[in-house]
């Protein structure tokens, strides 16, 4: 039996040890998960990717165009500094069969200034080809040959396209016909400045895969075969191809072909604005939220964006449930519809997201608007083409006359750092209403001239140039 002390004794060791054992768990180390860069990567393992079958549909449907009365050409533009040209091969170029009873799909610069064509198969059968069409705002043109029966590539969806997937680039370069290359996708909506007519559509697949004079004209497919673009151009200090190529998107093509198919010509859809990318700058003097849209610097009188409620300073980053991260894509997804279709645009005015619906207008009607808006008028001795403002943006900017710089060319302005949408509210401290009176003021002014204006918030600027 235990003694009362004994007891005691037992109890005080326990408790002690009970202390000590808590005391070590909680002073013991938490194990701690290792970084998440330290875990071992787990990849998705594609095997190699097999060429052989996209290439032997494709390469039956691709034909070698051969024209008389004008020299074929591969474009392509030079680094900004360099001499701009076009790059002549004898009379060469590639086309597309996209039906069986013979319509071709090539670029415009290819057959632009023949007087005959000749088309050769990849069967070496040759016909003489009729040009159907063309469309000088993406370079597109649609011929026909006499033949049933053909073989022919369906389009497939650009859209679809990501960066890094491969394709194929089939056509005939230096009179090599039926040569295939392979790249990846390394852009798109690219805008090269290559097209010079006023409603130009730019938004181009850039590839890595090889395409030189003679590929013009020619497919751009997919590894399942399907037509996704037309090689157009190269980027290159010599001509050939130095990495870089260019394909106007099958989303564009298709819409093209089958106006021309029906028409005769394309049916071109205008939104009647005029867009610039979303730089820093800009995207700070909007206040929209997003880093990635098209900037609208002007919306003409008249026009589908104005009835839309489109102002200058929106931001559109939505057509139709598709993202418009720049100003090409913009235009690409506009040039897909013909006058008359309804798109829903979603857009930033300031912080605050809006949506509307807008019906598309016609080339003509558009450019009724664009003339009827105001007579823009080019003054020479600024290098800006201006017009006079509308009733709604003299109510926006609370003034009761200017003129709106809608484009600035090379000139005092452009150095002096004036930007499009612009308000020249006067002249030498004399007030401007039309361009007429521009003009006028301008012929009797030598030397220095202030010029007081503001921007779309009401952001008042002055600008001191020289004229010569």
């Amino acid at each position: 039996m235990r003694t009362l002390a004994g007891n005691v004794v037992v109890a005080v060791l326990a408790s002690l040890t009970t202390w000590w054992l808590v005391r070590k768990k909680d002073t013991a180390p938490v194990p701690v998960a290792p970084p998440m860069y330290l875990q071992p990567a787990r990849w998705e393992v594609h095997p190699p990717a097999d060429f052989t079958t996209a290439a032997q549909i494709a390469m039956p449907a691709v034909v070698h165009i051969r024209t008389q009365g004008s020299m074929g050409f591969h474009r392509f533009f030079l680094p900004e500094g360099s001499e701009e040209g076009d790059l002549f091969s004898p009379g060469t170029g590639s086309g597309v069969i996209i039906s069986p009873d013979g319509y071709i799909l090539t670029c415009y610069h290819v057959i632009e200034k023949a007087s005959s064509l000749q088309v050769t198969l990849y069967d070496n059968r040759t016909f003489r080809a009729t040009v159907e069409g063309t469309d000088p705002t993406t370079d597109l043109a649609l011929l026909r040959i006499e033949a049933e029966g053909l073989p022919y590539l369906e389009f497939g969806d650009s859209d679809a396209l990501r960066v890094g997937d491969w394709v194929l680039a089939v056509g005939n370069p230096f009179n090599l016909t039926s040569t295939v290359t392979a790249g990846i996708v390394s852009a798109k909506g690219r805008t090269l400045g290559l097209l010079r007519e006023k409603f130009r559509v730019e938004s181009f697949i850039q590839t890595d895969a090889a395409v030189n004079p003679g590929n013009s004209g020619g497919a751009l497919v997919n590894i399942e075969g399907k037509l996704v673009g037309i090689n157009t151009a190269i980027a290159s200090m010599t001509g050939t191809f130095a990495g870089y190529s260019f394909a106007v998107p099958a989303s564009i093509a298709r819409k093209v072909a089958e106006d021309l198919k029906e028409y005769g010509e394309v049916k071109r859809a205008l939104l009647g604005v005029m867009i610039e990318p979303l730089s820093a700058e800009k995207q700070r003097g909007s206040g929209a939220p997003v880093s990635q849209g098209a900037y609208i610097s002007d919306v003409y009188g008249g026009s589908a964006a104005e009835k839309a409620g489109i102002q200058a300073g929106d931001v559109i980053v939505e057509v139709d449930g598709k993202p418009v991260r720049s100003a090409a894509e913009l235009t690409e997804l506009v040039a897909r519809h013909r006058p008359g279709d309804q798109i829903r645009i979603v857009y930033y005015r300031g912080a605050e997201r809006r949506e509307t619906v807008a019906r598309l207008k016609g080339y003509s009607s558009e450019e009724k608007a664009l003339n009827e808006s105001s007579g823009a008028t080019l003054l020479r001795s600024l290098g800006a083409l201006v017009r006079p403002l509308s009733k709604a943006e003299k109510s926006q900017l609370g003034v009761s006359h200017g003129l709106k710089v809608v484009q600035v060319e090379p000139g005092p302005l452009r150095e002096a750092g004036v930007r499009p949408g612009f308000v020249i509210t006067s002249l030498d401290r004399k007030p401007v209403r039309t361009p007429e009176e521009a003009q006028k003021l301008l012929k009797d002014i030598q030397g220095a001239l202030l010029i007081e204006g503001l921007y779309q918030k009401g952001e008042k600027a002055y600008y001191a140039i020289t004229l010569e």
